[in-house]
């Protein structure tokens, strides 16, 4: 099976937050944050705390949401050249290729670790930091992205 595709930035986007919000390291630290802004303002309600110390925690706790909602993905996406480029990808039975007007590049399907799925993409990891992007879009309709999915699947683990 080959795909085509580019990238659309929104949808890059919604991926990248989907990437940062699925990282273990970071959900516990947003868990944590949430239940220390949860104390926070409980402790405010009992008069156990000032003002300015609920001011200065429900402060932190935008600056840490606006950061993984907005900032990182804005980061990346500009740093990476990658989402303003066409691709073709060729998917076989023992490994798949990506090809660019530049050159392309093939892996076995044991160089992936895991894979995510997400609205528009189906997120490809080669290790925790290290992942590819194949959007759905590439796929001519449902039941190439879903002759997609189940090759994936029988290939790659579920994160």
């Amino acid at each position: 099976m080959t795909i085509y595709f580019g990238y659309e930035k929104g949808q890059v986007m919604q991926a990248l937050r989907y990437h940062f919000i699925s990282r273990r390291e970071i959900k516990i630290m947003l868990i944590l944050v949430n239940v220390f802004a949860l104390l926070s303002i409980t402790l405010y309600a009992l008069k156990k705390i000032t003002p300015l110390a609920f001011l200065t925690g429900s402060f932190l706790w935008i600056v840490l949401m606006v950061s993984f909602w907005f900032i990182l993905p804005i980061l990346v996406y500009r740093r990476t050249t990658t989402f303003r480029h066409q691709f073709s990808m060729r998917f076989e039975e023992n490994d798949f290729t990506l090809s660019h007007e530049k050159g392309s590049k093939s892996w076995s399907w044991t160089a992936l670790k895991e894979f995510i799925e997400s609205p528009h993409f189906f997120h490809l990891y080669f290790d925790s930091r290290s992942f590819f992007l194949v959007p759905k879009s590439g796929c001519k309709d449902t039941d190439e992205i879903h002759e997609l999915r189940k090759l994936i699947q029988t290939k790659v683990k579920k994160a």
